[in-house]
């Protein structure tokens, strides 16, 4: 991990996600030694060196005559990974205490990742979902790909309650090639469920990475004084005392926040919390982290 981590204020006062999303990918690359590994690595491969037997259709003589080596061009089918960003954009994500909600923050990550996937030459594709699925780009690697990602990002309007389950089911039917599938969201969706869809993708042997976005006053109801709240998905209001309520609130939000931990490793998922005043450079190291257990993992079964 780089020594500096940025501000995240600094990263969300910038008004194009695509912008905030590069600055936090080449600032997390300041801070990382190349790795000799195409797919652990982060930086960028298209090619690789000719072998007996590749078509000859495919060398890139441009980089022949610069280097005096034979290259081939890698396409879309040969990248190392292929991923899919599940998104949460339910109205509980638009929840906000800061400058900036869940939402705007958790499509930062996304886009950090997605920055950082086309950066290593691999496949990235996006699913926006609230109760339903709402939004689906399919994961390529080609010109102009992560752009349409990025307006995905932008463009989308919020939706009504969470539910991930849904959203991974309909995962689990479209991604048919192993791969992995990163989830965002705060989670505050039944726990039962969101394992049930976790178990279908670990099933069809992609791994899975979640992500769970909370507000730092979700976390830990930083409000003073009695005053009227408001379920943002349901519209239920309630009266009450933050000071008199905090212990039990605290209390019940661990506890539901252990029993998505403990969900996703029985299912053998990555899980991590992040909330919106922390760094954003951290989503990106654990991603790292999570694909280096899961090529430990593969490499055991050989």
């Amino acid at each position: 991990m780089p020594t500096e981590l940025m501000n995240p204020a600094v990263i969300m006062s910038i008004r194009s996600l695509e912008l905030r999303a590069k600055l936090v990918v080449d600032g997390f690359r300041t801070g990382l030694n190349r790795s000799p590994r195409h797919g652990f690595s982060v930086e960028f491969s298209e090619y690789r060196q000719y072998a007996q037997g590749d078509d000859p259709r495919f060398l890139d003589w441009k980089l022949f005559a610069r280097s005096d080596r034979s290259y081939i061009r890698l396409f879309e089918d040969e990248t190392n990974l292929r991923c899919c960003l599940a998104l949460d954009i339910s109205r509980s994500m638009s929840f906000s205490s800061l400058a900036w909600s869940k939402r705007d923050y958790a499509a930062t990550v996304a886009a950090s990742l997605a920055w950082l996937l086309n950066r290593q030459g691999d496949a990235a594709g996006l699913t926006l979902f609230d109760d339903a699925v709402r939004t689906v780009v399919p994961p390529r690697y080609r010109p102009g790909h992560l752009r349409r990602l990025m307006v995905a990002l932008e463009e989308s309007e919020s939706g009504v309650q969470t539910r991930p389950a849904a959203a991974l089911e309909d995962i689990a039917q479209r991604f048919r090639k192993r791969g992995l599938v990163i989830l965002l969201s705060d989670l505050l969706t039944p726990v039962q469920e969101l394992g049930d869809g976790l178990r279908l993708l670990r099933g069809c042997l992609h791994d899975v990475v979640v992500f769970q976005i909370l507000d730092p006053a979700e976390k830990r109801l930083t409000f003073d004084g009695p005053r009227l709240f408001e379920d943002l998905e349901s519209g239920q209001q309630i009266h009450t005392d933050p000071d008199v309520v905090r212990e039990e609130y605290c209390n019940r939000l661990e506890s539901h926040c252990t029993a998505v931990r403990a969900e996703c490793e029985a299912v053998g998922a990555t899980f991590r919390q992040l909330i919106t005043d922390e760094p954003l450079e951290l989503s990106l190291a654990e991603f790292l982290q999570a694909r280096r257990q899961a090529g430990a993992r593969s490499g055991r079964r050989e």
